[in-house]
């Protein structure tokens, strides 16, 4: 399943490195010897959390079918707009974050706020439908900087 997740997020155009370099954006201030190593190791752990694979099973899912299958209407419309006030993809990277604690929920609203990096290209209106994965990264990354902190 894990391996599944990361090749869903890799067709999606998610390398874990792009995440791992929102972990070092941040926690670089906090953990100056932090690398795209020590990074990179702490999103392959989030990765293995069940809880997280379904999550990133789900948003890929509802991306996807807001791209091609959804039938048109005001849920399809929310999707492929990443509508403001939808905020059903937040709460799904709550959902991760909460696995993690306060810390990684503030990151994520810190993350999420200013969209960095792979964020913020994940955040640009495409074809490509990424109102859940945009939040799903972001959920990932937060969630690994708090790994990162409670272990330091």
């Amino acid at each position: 399943m894990e391996e599944l997740c990361i090749n869903l997020l890799k067709k999606r155009g998610v390398e874990l490195e792009d995440i791992a370099d929102c972990v070092i954006f941040l926690q670089k201030k906090y953990v100056p010897e932090l690398n795209q190593e020590i990074a990179l190791e702490e999103v392959k752990m989030v990765l293995r959390k069940r809880e997280v694979q379904n999550a990133i099973l789900t948003g890929i899912y509802l991306d996807e079918m807001a791209e091609s299958t959804m039938e048109e209407g005001p849920l399809k419309d929310a999707l492929v707009s990443d509508n403001g006030l939808y905020g059903i993809d937040e709460v799904l990277a709550y959902g991760i974050c909460n696995l993690y604690g306060s810390i990684a929920l503030t990151n994520y609203g810190y993350i999420d706020k200013v969209k960095p990096l792979i964020i913020g290209k994940l955040n640009q209106k495409t074809q490509q439908c990424n109102t859940f994965l945009d939040d799903i990264v972001g959920a990932i990354a937060a969630s690994a900087a708090s790994r990162l902190a409670h272990n330091r």
